[in-house]
């Protein structure tokens, strides 16, 4: 490591409430400024590398990647928020004659070398593998991945013993909707040979859990019912894809999208002349269109319930600018429309020939289809909870368990539930709801194992966040559910806006292409209370405007 101290800007250039990028040899450093004090990091987002600089920087000391909501402490570099999977270099900053001096090695201010693994206050590498109780997570996913690395960086040094379903490491799981990617080691945030040497973790991919025993404390483990003792359980057993109770629905290859595998079968089916069927005009069978139209499919057929794609979330006018945006693209859409069954092929009766819809005027269509792909939402993945006593009470007949404001499992010693299995109370109202995002799952993940690893719980009030790729990036914050107006700031149709959605008056989520940093400066509004009311907003109030870096803006955020 060799450190090299370089002026960097003139102290005078970097106002408080700033961030500037600025050369660093053939790096970059990331200049922030809370009042009089300057901070110097890695000027690159950990997740996916995004320019930190245009991003949103808080007096209380938070920097926000502006595309998909991963957060920094700017003082230290440490994870803030998911999606990061990493930590920021943090670099000495000082003013020397009126200049800015950095003083870091080189190397670590490239983008190829961007981040430095979490600070782990504990490895857990004095506990013998499977010798006593600690934590034991249900589920190999975003939850159980920022779990682990929040354990482990707020001191948790007992066994953590994780037992997954699927046959990998916790992958970055949107890019199988936005990318099909389809190696999991592409996709992997730790290798499981990382998550047992340097976490200490019993990593046991390619379980089943049949059952949980509370009055034991003990999970139970596939056919041969092995018993797996805890102190601690952590559920974060997903989401399982849902299929229409319509005739056809188990044919060969009707398919669903949710792990590896499932990428792979549709990666196989969706090739170049082939007929297409998307059933549901929400995210993931979007993400899903946008990823195979350039494959020269002989056709793309969308079925919705509504009457624009995304409206039950994003409202008819951004719905009707992404639909102009996507039959530009060649895709058929058969909105207000009702699937009634799949038809078998009739050269090969195991697989699905067309698809039958009905629209709401009555009129029939039949789509032939070389491939269907479901995308109708997923259901709890608590299948294993319906017959393990104790939690009758809390899973309801949708298969959610019910969490109070700490994550914790309603009447359950020492039990918690996370991402989508978890109806958690919202911020403010208390109203339980149940939020199907990566980040949400991440960040409770993280709450979740500070909250085990201190002894004190960690209300769990995270805006949730989440992005799509649809033609351009789009990126939503908050909680939109039952909004009763839309006030849009721009032209859906040519995908640069913001869109506000209000309820009773108040602003409770954003949505926006091409006007970066408008949702990750909403995020942090929301989060703070500062969030303009939906008056201002249309007397032409600017998010961005809004104050929350300065000096001046602390007594309010901090």
């Amino acid at each position: 490591m060799s450190q090299k101290t370089i002026a960097v800007l003139d102290a005078s250039e970097l106002k408080d409430g700033e961030m500037k990028e600025v050369p660093f040899e053939d790096g970059k450093v990331l200049l922030s400024r809370l009042g009089d004090k300057i901070h110097a990091t890695s000027a690159f987002c950990t997740h996916y590398g995004a320019p930190l600089a245009k991003g949103v920087l808080t007096a209380d000391g938070r920097v926000v990647c502006p595309w998909h909501g991963a957060c920094f402490n700017v003082c230290t570099g440490d994870i803030e928020d998911a999606p990061a999977p990493t930590a920021l270099h943090s670099f000495k900053a000082e003013i020397v004659n009126g200049k800015i001096n950095v003083t870091a090695d080189p190397a670590n201010t490239t983008s190829a070398n961007k981040s430095r693994q979490p600070k782990l206050l504990a490895t857990g590498s004095s506990v013998p593998v499977g010798q006593s109780k600690g934590v034991v997570i249900v589920g190999g996913g975003s939850g159980a991945f920022h779990c682990i690395e929040s354990l482990r960086e707020h001191g948790y040094n007992g066994p953590i013993t994780v037992l997954s379903k699927e046959h990998y490491a916790p992958i970055d799981r949107t890019k199988l909707s936005k990318a099909l990617v389809t190696d999991p080691a592409k996709l992997e945030w730790r290798s499981l040979a990382d998550l047992r040497s340097k976490y200490g973790v019993d990593y046991r991919s390619g379980v089943e859990v049949s059952g949980v025993d509370i009055a034991s404390k003990e999970v139970v483990v596939g056919a041969s019912q092995e018993r797996v003792p805890y102190e601690t359980l952590v559920l974060a057993s997903g989401g399982v894809p849902r299929r229409l109770p319509i005739e056809g629905k188990d044919l060969a290859n009707v398919l669903t999208l949710r792990g590896v595998e499932d990428a792979k079968k549709i990666d196989a089916a969706v090739k170049e002349g082939k007929r297409l069927v998307v059933i549901g005009s929400s995210f993931i069978s979007m993400e899903l269109v946008v990823a195979v139209t350039s494959r020269k499919l002989a056709s793309i057929d969308v079925v919705g319930q509504e009457e624009f794609p995304f409206e039950l979330v994003l409202g008819k006018e951004v719905g009707a600018g992404l639909k102009k945006f996507h039959e530009s693209k060649g895709v058929k859409f058969h909105m207000q429309s009702k699937v009634e069954k799949i038809i078998p092929s009739e050269s090969d009766p195991s697989q699905a020939g067309a698809v039958v819809v009905t629209s709401s005027t009555g009129q029939t269509t039949t789509l032939p289809a070389d491939v269907i792909v479901m995308g109708v939402g997923v259901a709890p993945a608590t299948e294993y909870l319906k017959s393990s006593k104790g939690f009758e009470q809390v899973v309801d007949k949708s298969g959610a368990v019910h969490v109070d404001e700490y994550l914790r499992v309603k009447g359950i010693d020492s039990v918690y539930a996370i991402g989508d299995i978890a109806m958690y109370p919202q911020p403010g109202t208390g109203e339980p709801r149940r939020i199907e995002h990566w980040n949400v799952a991440g960040n409770q993940g993280r709450a979740v194992g500070k909250t085990i690893a201190e002894g004190k719980g960690q209300p769990f009030v995270k805006i949730p966040v989440f992005w799509s790729a649809q033609g351009q990036q789009l990126r939503y914050c908050g909680v939109g559910a039952g909004y009763d107006d839309v006030i849009i700031d721009g032209n859906p149709e040519e995908m640069k806006f913001i869109a506000y959605y209000a309820k009773e008056g108040k602003i409770v989520a954003m949505a926006s292409m091409q006007r970066d940093p408008a949702v990750t400066k909403g995020s942090e509004l929301l989060r703070l209370g500062l969030m303009p009311s939906a008056a201002e907003i249309k007397a032409g109030k600017d998010v961005l405007s809004v104050d929350v870096s300065s000096v001046n803006a602390r007594p309010k955020v901090a």
